[in-house]
């Protein structure tokens, strides 16, 4: 089986991966045959940004048949797509708690990242307050 291997230190957000991943899942193998197929080809990587990290970081997903992440997701901001069988996040409903992370085999980008820009840990744990700019969310 083939892989990816993910540089997060390089990645500057632009998102051509995911398209590039698209395309490469679609019947055509082309940009512009793939926009029209149905259904469309699916991405098996996404760019998101994290904002306690200042940093879009590239997360692969391969949409497992389980997705132990949507089970134990406590805001329901990962689901299960019923049509396409994809995994799709909602940050709006995120309260990065990572937890998707601690039952997810594949979230290895989240430890290349750590790696490639040392420990965030705190960046993570922390959330600005007048009365301590240091306030831990930690469990």
């Amino acid at each position: 089986m083939k892989d990816v291997i993910i540089r997060p230190e390089r990645c500057l957000g632009c998102h051509s991966c995911e398209v590039a991943c698209a395309v490469a899942h679609s019947k055509s193998k082309t940009l512009f045959s793939a926009l029209g197929e149905e259904p469309a080809p699916k991405k098996r990587i996404s760019v998101e940004y994290i904002s306690a990290l200042e940093a879009s970081v590239p997360i692969t997903c391969r949409h497992c048949e389980d997705a132990p992440c949507v089970s134990v997701c406590p805001t329901k901001a990962l689901s299960r797509d019923t049509i396409t069988s994809t995994v799709s996040h909602n940050p709006e409903r995120c309260v990065d708690c990572w937890t998707c992370s601690t039952v997810c085999t594949r979230f290895s980008s989240l430890y290349q990242l750590i790696l490639a820009a040392g420990c965030w840990t705190c960046l993570l744990y922390t959330s600005p307050s007048p009365r301590d700019k240091r306030q831990s969310r930690m469990p």
